[in-house]
């Protein structure tokens, strides 16, 4: 029997401290007892719950608009929230859901075995409350108050905690909208996201499209133009236009039916497209007369009431030994805009086949410009062509665009180095504006009109896309007296700089314009197609001070009017008061159709000298079919381009159509530029 004494000695004495010993004794089998074990089931329930409280609470709240004001907001939210309550279902050890609902049991839904006394353990994460939630979501649902951010919710799926690991990847990241690459890295972090599983049932749920990257905005800059209207040769007889030999255009529209994209009508100048294609008119004998001018007349193969007029001009082909020595200057763009594969790298692969072209006593000089201007190269004989290369080669991209300050640099350089009776042109590389310096199109025209003064040129040649400053370019090159040329491929650059470095470099007239005195006796209405950047005053013709395109070595340059005759189906309403005829009983040169007139100044001259031809009946054919393979090939561009820019005139003019007259005039094609033609005409007929 114990002693109520001893119990009551027990009772009143102190506990004794906690030893250190007691304490690792106890935290040990605390541990082990925390431990997981190789049981059948973990304690408490056989399954996991199919979703927790919160997130029940979470999708309630949402449906009833407590957590956003507006529907719009509500659903742009939807995702983020999705993907921060799969964060937290997945530190709970949440299942997989089938797109039924069910459960897809996985390894994970499954006793794991036992882990080593060392491995750390996951940390605890304390449910949120709806208010933490609110907070979390705040700065998605500010966002939608842009209307660039809003975008449709779609059905968020669960997945598997695998394929939650997945979107840790990079596309996964670039694809998805502001906010929701901070819940993509909340997932890569999860210890969760790391947990090999079984391979799910189902597949994760696709990317929305609206999710995409949105596409760079174009800021390519083309001058917009309105399409000659048919004019009445009663009433305006006279027709009168600078010559127009750039190519820029076809190669623009070409790039864009490549890309699968229709060219937008502005880009279509009708005869550049027409002038692309190298042709084999009737070209003068010596350089004394610098072209030869072929009309021919035939029937319009879009209307059988109209005939077309086909006015060709070839330019004499200067022998490369009699080629005078040239003083080149390269002015290149090496802003950050030209960082792309398709600007400056392809711009120097270009310029590289140039410097193999040139005689070894030309002069190459290369000036830069970005943020500011500076000369890479001083005037160096192109016979040290491993000089250049290098120079070339060392170019890199990077800063603004100061191309005023460049063209000044370059004009410099090519007075430095100026050739008495020789070629001396800039040649400007570039992709875009000009940001830097004087930047507007009307200042620019006229410093280069000051500089083209010193004799002189300069050309320009665009490459790449999203930033092309097309008018820019034709507006310094026609008042340059050089060319513009687009260049998007290697192939471009071969037939721009290689196989046509003669029309390229050497011009042999300049100022070369045109003007056509139609004879209302023989014709009711006329077009011109195309040319419209080009028109002249009638006045400006005798003007040698108005400036006009340049026409280089072996240069071929077409024009084509379409002509209504008299007694054919008129667009232009007849004068109610009579027809403008002479009173002294008839119209003088009644047989002709027109009188065609091209002035020309020589390169190293001011003063400007007249070309005439009568066109008559001895200029037509009796058919569209017995006109010339040259002359049918250059009207199914011509209609090619009039179909780009949906024109009347060929408004229920078929594309097969075109191809089949151009096919029938494809020739000898030695480059395939005219087999090139026909692909992009089928390619045009598959997107409309």
């Amino acid at each position: 029997m114990v002693d109520d004494n001893e119990l009551k000695k027990l009772r009143d004495a102190a506990l004794p401290g906690p030893g250190a010993e007691a304490r690792a004794r106890t935290l040990s089998a605390a541990m082990e007892a925390f431990d997981e074990k190789d049981e059948t089931a973990p304690q408490g329930m056989a399954t996991r719950p199919r979703l927790t409280s919160r997130a029940l609470t979470l999708w309630r709240e949402i449906m009833q608009k407590k957590l956003i004001a507006t529907p719009a907001i509500a659903g742009l939210v939807a995702l983020p929230i999705a993907g921060y309550t799969a964060f937290h279902l997945m530190q709970d050890g949440g299942p997989a859901l089938e797109a039924g609902g069910t459960i897809t049991e996985t390894l994970a839904d499954k006793p794991a075995p036992a882990k080593p006394a060392a491995q750390a353990q996951s940390p605890v994460v304390a449910a949120p409350s709806t208010e933490d939630i609110k907070q979390k979501v705040a700065p998605f649902a500010s966002s939608a108050a842009k209307p660039e951010a809003a975008a449709p919710a779609g059905n968020v799926q669960a997945a598997p905690r695998r394929e939650l690991a997945r979107m840790k990847s990079a596309e996964m990241k670039q694809a998805a909208r502001p906010g929701e690459n901070e819940i993509a890295d909340a997932l890569a972090r999860s210890p969760a996201s790391t947990t090999l599983m079984a391979e799910p049932t189902i597949a994760p749920a696709p990317m929305p499209a609206d999710t995409m990257q949105p596409l760079e905005e174009n800021r390519d800059r083309i001058q917009d133009f309105k399409t000659n209207p048919v004019r009445s040769s009663k009433e305006d007889p006279v027709s009168t236009f600078s010559i127009d030999v750039d190519t820029a255009s076809y190669s623009f529209v070409r790039r864009s039916l490549k890309d699968g994209l229709l060219p937008q009508a502005d880009t279509v100048r009708v005869e550049e497209m027409v002038n692309y294609f190298p042709y084999d008119w009737n070209e003068p004998s010596d350089a004394a007369t610098p072209f030869n001018t072929t009309v021919s007349v035939m029937p319009a193969p879009w209307n059988a009431e109209h005939k077309l007029m086909h006015v060709a001009i070839k330019g004499y082909d200067m022998q490369p030994a009699v080629q005078p020595k040239a003083n080149l200057v390269f002015l290149i763009d090496v802003s950050g805009s030209m960082d792309e594969p398709d600007k400056l790298p392809l711009l120097k692969s270009a310029f590289r086949l140039l410097i193999n072209k040139l005689k070894a006593d030309d002069s190459v000089s290369i000036v830069t410009y970005a943020g500011n201007a500076g000369t890479v190269l001083e005037p160096t004989k192109a016979g040290e062509k491993d000089k250049i290369l290098r120079a070339i080669d060392n170019l890199a991209p990077g800063g603004s665009t100061a191309g005023e300050a460049g063209i000044r640099e370059a004009y410099r350089l090519a007075q430095k180095s100026f050739v008495k009776g020789g070629i001396n042109r800039v040649m400007l590389a570039t992709d875009g504006d000009f940001n830097v310096g004087q930047t507007d199109d009307d200042d620019l025209k006229r410093l280069i009109e000051k500089e083209r003064e010193t004799g002189v040129f300069l050309s320009v040649f665009g490459f790449g896309r999203g930033n092309l400053n097309d008018q820019m370019m034709q507006t310094i090159a026609q008042n340059g007296n050089g060319i513009a040329a687009y260049i998007d491929t290697l192939a471009e650059a071969e037939k721009v700089l290689v196989e046509g470095a003669s029309s390229t470099l050497f011009p042999i007239a300049k100022d070369v314009k045109i003007q056509v005195e139609f004879n209302p006796a023989k014709v009711a209405e006329y077009r011109l197609i195309g040319y419209e950047t080009r028109a002249l005053n009638r006045e400006d013709f005798n003007n040698d001070r108005v400036d006009a395109g340049e026409i280089g070595s072996g240069h071929s340059v077409t024009a084509i009017y379409e002509l209504t005759p008299n007694g054919a189906t008129q667009q232009v309403d007849k004068l109610r008061y009579g027809e403008a005829t002479t009173s002294n009983g008839g119209i003088s040169n009644a047989d002709e159709y027109a009188f065609v007139k091209i002035r020309y100044k020589l390169p190293d001259e001011d003063t400007s000298k007249l070309i005439t031809t009568p066109v008559t009946s001895a200029n037509e054919v009796s058919s569209f079919d017995a006109a010339g393979i040259d002359q049918r090939f250059s009207v199914a561009v011509a209609a090619f381009g009039q179909k780009l820019r949906n024109e009347d005139a060929t408004a229920r003019f078929g594309y097969d159509r075109i191809q089949e007259i151009a096919n029938a005039a494809r020739g000898t094609d030695a480059f395939g530029y005219r087999a090139e033609f026909l692909s992009l005409v089928r390619l045009a007929a598959a997107m409309n």
